[in-house]
């Protein structure tokens, strides 16, 4: 009797779970409420074989309305499928900057890296171009202060404002190597993703680094090859120029006897030719990335303390928010003191593309209202910390393993077929249109 009341219970458990993952994969809101309502612990049904969950459907698909829903129900953030893959991981793979933003407010764990190559959440987005997703990744480790970048240049004489700010952290990061040695910065240039190289170097990412053989991954290159030699072997002339201008050597060898150039011409790059073979005069002075956000560190700390929707948290000021006209201002904006509602100062860093402001350094984002460049927010007067509400799904439960039917994946191509074997470590096997 035991026996078959535990069938039933799994049974009934893996009926109820197919419709949660079914709601999480379209984008059911109401459905994915009601499932939840009824048994929250649903919130951490995994299908069979792939191991892969609601969270894991939703973010893949970019549902970020059910992802914050899931969490809220207590789901395990981190939790991995069979490959090893997080809810992150997907969301960066697939450039859904909004499911990023509400993983990393969650405290969604950047370092974790997949089972089968070593690549973590950075290497995906890197993979894919998908720059909003990495700057997003990287919010924790750049402080909002005026001369971030003047720091990361090695510029900076003012050693009292670098107090808060963990270069070396930063740095260990973005210039962290999956299975072969292989960076994020590797992945981008490979893929010609101009913006993400930018982007990547801007922050600190090294073009010294070079892939090691490890037995792990095919590497058509060659072990000992640079970011340049990726760039040649991918063809994008932008990306080689940058990183030229950035300081990486065209001489450099790998262990095949390659130079980027030798790269280049195996892979019939022709076009690289002249940037390749001559040396530089002198080391340009290269634009800073579009992509800079110096104050999103202040307001994702202050979004995670306060909440960041319309009844997380209580203010003082009942003055309605400039831009949506909804919510009430929760955040001013230093150095103007414009103030906003959080979740339209989330929006701004997040979304913004642009480093031309009126008034204000590298990274500073244009205030909507006056143009001012906004280096940091703070919390208005009167903001309470947001009460934890105690997950439902606290309780003991093993994860249902029940059958499933498992979709045929949809995968990103890399750019160049002939790069399928670089690339497919770093591309997920079983998830995007739901598998």
């Amino acid at each position: 009797m035991r026996f078959l009341s535990f069938v039933g219970n799994s049974f009934g458990c893996s009926a109820s779970g197919e419709r949660l993952v079914s709601a999480a994969r379209d984008g059911d809101l109401q459905e994915a409420k009601a499932l939840l309502e009824y048994n929250p612990r649903l919130a951490r049904y995994s299908t069979f074989g792939a191991r892969n969950s609601p969270l894991h459907y939703s973010a893949a698909q970019g549902h970020h309305e059910i992802v914050s829903l899931l969490l809220e129900s207590g789901v395990d953030i981190n939790l991995r499928n069979y490959r090893g893959q997080t809810a992150l991981m997907q969301a960066c793979q697939y450039g859904h900057w909004e499911v990023v933003q509400i993983l990393i407010l969650f405290g969604a764990n950047i370092h974790r890296a997949d089972y089968l190559n070593g690549g973590t959440a950075l290497h995906l987005a890197a993979l894919n171009g998908h720059s909003r997703c990495i700057r997003l990744l990287l919010a924790d480790y750049i402080p909002s202060i005026p001369d971030c970048w003047n720091i990361l240049k090695n510029k900076s004489k003012d050693k009292e404002s670098t107090s808060d700010f963990d270069e070396s952290a930063l740095r260990e990061v973005i210039n962290k190597p999956a299975d072969g040695g292989v960076t994020a910065l590797h992945m981008a240039a490979l893929n010609g993703h101009v913006e993400s190289v930018q982007l990547l170097l801007d922050l600190g990412a090294s073009v010294a680094e070079v892939t090691v053989e490890d037995g792990t991954t095919i590497d058509l290159i060659g072990a000992g090859s640079t970011a340049l030699h990726y760039a040649a072997c991918g063809g994008n002339a932008q990306c080689c120029q940058i990183l030229i201008a950035r300081g990486a050597s065209i001489t450099t060898t790998n262990v095949n006897g390659w130079s980027p150039l030798m790269v280049a011409r195996s892979w019939r790059k022709s076009w690289l030719e002249e940037i390749l073979s001559s040396k530089p005069e002198g080391r340009s002075q290269a634009l800073p990335s579009p992509f800079l956000s110096l104050p999103l560190m202040s307001i994702i700390r202050i979004a995670r303390e306060c909440g960041w929707r319309t009844g997380d948290s209580l203010f003082s000021c009942q003055d309605p928010c400039a831009v949506c006209l909804d919510r009430p201002c929760a955040v001013a904006a230093e150095g103007c003191d414009h103030e906003f509602c959080t979740q339209c100062a989330l929006y701004l860093c997040s979304t913004n593309n642009t480093t031309n402001v009126a008034k204000g350094p590298i990274g500073s984002i244009a205030c909507p209202l006056c143009r001012h460049g906004i280096v940091s927010f703070v919390k208005l007067p009167g903001a309470k910390p947001m009460v934890k509400a105690v997950a439902r799904t606290s309780l003991s439960l093993s994860f249902c393993t029940c059958s499933s039917e498992m979709l045929e994946p949809t995968s990103i191509q890399p750019r160049f077929a002939s790069l399928w074997s670089i690339a497919l470590a770093f591309l997920p096997l079983d998830l995007h249109s739901a598998a």
